[in-house]
């Protein structure tokens, strides 16, 4: 979006009412008692007063501002949306406020603001971070770019109509362990699987091993020959399913699903997700964490939980 002169809403703040107000008590003195030096000091001010109002507006015309409209949080966390504004202009954009209203109820009630100021032809990122108390949706429709410059006399305000979605996982939480890790506890046959995954130490060279899981440091050392041993249990993925939590709310499951997503995620092991209504199959990586996250946070709540609020 390109902040066009129409969009620009500008008025006086509390120091440029004062001001004015001051500037007229010193015109009507400098009239009554024929004070040349008062009437120029008068009329340099209201000048300075135009000449800052034009600047004020000037700092937000043609300004171009893109956002990144979905992020992904975790309740009672942040929710940081992403500003980027472009400035094609010769000038310096100083003093940029960038405002977001929270939702009430979904996330905590307040302003959050994030100041920057974008240099001539260059570009800045401004970081938002919106507090979001529950596990849902959270979408705002618009957010507001205002500034003050330069003397804080007027604020020039525009807003701009960009639906925000923060898709809000539960906050992980639960002691179990994964089903798959739990059953292959005490498995001895799964200490002989051999694979391309996991580093599980070193056993004797024996004839037709591959040459490239050769132990060659251990051999350069004069250690007898010896192979890397790999475990297969990571090629084999996991289902985090909701039926295995038969026992645990709606949301303790959850909880306890987020933190199972980023505990396998972290180790870097196929897996996929079962919840009601929803299957993600086994992968693994950025986007497929952020897929199962946001099916979490998109779960029908329980009565008394909103899992979506709208702001204004």
């Amino acid at each position: 979006m390109i902040v066009n002169r129409r969009r620009i809403y500008i008025i006086p703040t509390r120091f440029g009412i004062a001001l004015a107000l001051l500037l007229v008590a010193m015109l009507i003195a400098g009239l009554n008692y024929n004070s040349n030096l008062g009437l120029a000091f008068g009329f340099l001010m209201v000048s300075l007063a135009l000449v800052a109002m034009h600047h004020c507006h000037r700092n937000l015309l043609n300004l171009s501002v893109d956002a990144i409209v979905e992020v992904d949080a975790f309740a009672g966390d942040y929710a940081n949306f992403e500003i980027l504004l472009r400035n094609e202009a010769g000038i310096d954009r100083c003093d940029l406020e960038i405002r977001m209203d929270a939702a009430a109820g979904h996330a905590a009630s307040g302003v959050s603001t994030a100041l920057v100021s974008v240099a001539a032809r260059g570009y800045q990122h401004g970081a938002v971070s919106v507090p979001v108390a529950r596990r849902g949706v959270t979408r705002l429709e618009r957010f507001e770019l205002r500034t003050r410059y330069p003397f804080g006399w007027f604020r020039a305000w525009t807003y701009v109509h960009s639906p925000l979605t923060a898709f809000v996982a539960p906050r992980p939480g639960g002691e179990r362990a994964l089903p798959s890790a739990s059953a292959a506890v005490g498995t001895a046959a799964q200490s002989e699987v051999r694979g391309d995954e996991d580093f599980a130490g070193l056993r004797a060279y024996e004839a037709g091993v591959p040459l490239k899981h050769m132990a060659w440091k251990v051999l350069a050392r004069g250690g007898e020959p010896a192979v890397r041993s790999y475990t297969g249990l990571a090629a084999e993925p996991e289902w985090l399913d909701w039926a295995a939590l038969h026992s645990l709310g709606a949301e303790a499951r959850l909880s306890q699903l987020c933190r199972w997503v980023l505990s396998s995620e972290a180790a870097q092991r196929a897996y996929g997700l079962r919840i009601p209504g929803t299957e993600i199959t086994p992968s693994r990586g950025p986007a497929h964490r952020s897929a199962c996250l946001r099916a979490l946070a998109r779960y029908p709540s329980e009565p008394g939980h909103m899992s979506v609020e709208p702001a204004a």
